[in-house]
C-alpha cells in the first residue's frame, strides 16, 4: 500500500531550539523565529520518522524567485529543503544566504 506524499497535519508547537510557541496553520514545518526544523517525517506531514532530530538550518537559497532553506538534522545527518514562508525571521534569512550551499 503506497501512502500519500503529502499529509495536511494543523499542529501548533514549541520550537525545541528557541522555545517560541508555533501556531501551525499545516503548512507549517519549521519554526519562524529561528527556523529550526524537526526531523519528523518520511513523506511530508506523516509524522513517521523515528528519529525527531532538530533539522538545523544550514544556508539559503534563491530559486525561480523563492528562497528555499537547506536543512541538516543534527542527530542522523539527513539533509532537506523547504521553501520560506512570508512570516520567517528576515534577519535570519539574510545570515543563512551567506553561508554557502
Amino acid at each position: 500500500m503506497q501512502t500519500k506524499k503529502f499529509q495536511r497535519k494543523i499542529e501548533d508547537f514549541v520550537c525545541e531550539n528557541c522555545g517560541q510557541k508555533i501556531e501551525g496553520s499545516g503548512y507549517t514545518d519549521h519554526c519562524p523565529n529561528c527556523l529550526y526544523s524537526k526531523h519528523v517525517d518520511i513523506n511530508p506531514g506523516d509524522r513517521l520518522c523515528p528519529c525527531q532530530g532538530l533539522m538545523e538550518p544550514m544556508c539559503v537559497q534563491l530559486k525561480h524567485g523563492e528562497k528555499i532553506i537547506f536543512y541538516r538534522c543534527q542527530k542522523c545527518g539527513h539533509e532537506h529543503q523547504v521553501k520560506s514562508l512570508p512570516q520567517d525571521n528576515q534577519k535570519e534569512l539574510i545570515k543563512l544566504s551567506a553561508n554557502p550551499v
